[in-house]
């Protein structure tokens, strides 16, 4: 079967003057499957963003090829299928809720009524009716991830790339958005990359997890996670959960040394 995403031998660098150019990412290969939430984790600093920003056409690669259902898409900016998620939310402050979830629609083409009536369909679905016309400084921080998801959503992505979504946020909220986000992934019948640096997030969320070396990144492991969906709070303290836990850690640990 295709894959829905695949990255063949990705690389990249980055120039700093007159040094030797940093290697960020180097023969990076990984298959997304169709409707599958695949998570990313690997130690800070190891290229996890700059590899969806490779994604998402936001940075050219080096070397190597990115297909989406068998399409080269290689270096085409988002908007082709692809919708981006970012740890710092990175609203528009002069912008309302709807206007911010309608931006990628704007930049589409899309018409001022349609614009309208969608984003009001993704403010409702993640939880902001009554907010649209907020703006936001006058949202919480999860109130403003909501709002990127919306964001992201409307354009109606086949594939969405999550920067650390909830890297920012504080515990309570993050627990909560990670239900949140399982319940919007199995409503809208999404392909998500997931990157995180938490291992208890990537196992609680995701069908397989994607160990990554340290900088330059390349795929480590990829690991089978076990639990039946839909998933609760409760399997963290199971016992398999705490050894798939201790194990992803240890493969962590022996990226150090490759």
């Amino acid at each position: 079967m295709t894959a829905k995403l695949e990255l063949r031998n990705l690389e990249k660098s980055f120039p700093r003057g007159k040094e030797e150019p940093i290697r960020v990412v180097k023969d990076f290969s990984l298959e997304i499957r169709n409707l599958e939430f695949l998570a990313v984790i690997g130690p800070s600093g190891c290229g996890k963003s700059t590899m969806l920003r490779l994604i998402d056409g936001l940075i050219p690669a080096d070397q190597g090829s990115i297909f989406m259902d068998g399409r080269d898409v290689t270096g085409i900016v988002g908007g082709q299928g692809r919708g981006m998620v970012f740890q710092s939310f990175d609203l528009f402050p002069w912008r309302t809720t709807r206007e911010n979830v309608e931006f990628g629609l704007e930049v589409k083409g899309v018409a001022p009524a349609e614009r309208r009536e969608r984003a009001l369909h993704y403010i409702n679905l993640v939880g902001l009716s009554g907010f649209e016309d907020s703006f936001p400084h006058e949202l919480s921080g999860g109130m403003q991830q909501r709002v990127g998801f919306a964001r992201a959503l409307a354009i109606k992505p086949e594939i969405l790339l999550m920067d650390e979504p909830f890297g920012a946020l504080d515990v309570q909220t993050r627990d909560i958005l990670q239900d949140e986000l399982l319940n919007i992934w199995d409503k809208e019948q999404k392909t998500v990359l997931f990157v995180t640096h938490s291992i208890e997030e990537a196992i609680y969320l995701a069908d397989r997890i994607a160990v990554i070396t340290p900088r330059p990144a390349r795929v480590h492991r990829i690991i089978d996670v076990p639990f039946d969906r839909p998933r609760h709070e409760s399997i963290k303290s199971l016992p398999e959960f705490l050894n798939m836990r201790q194990e992803i850690w240890s493969f962590l640990k022996e990226g150090v040394q490759v």
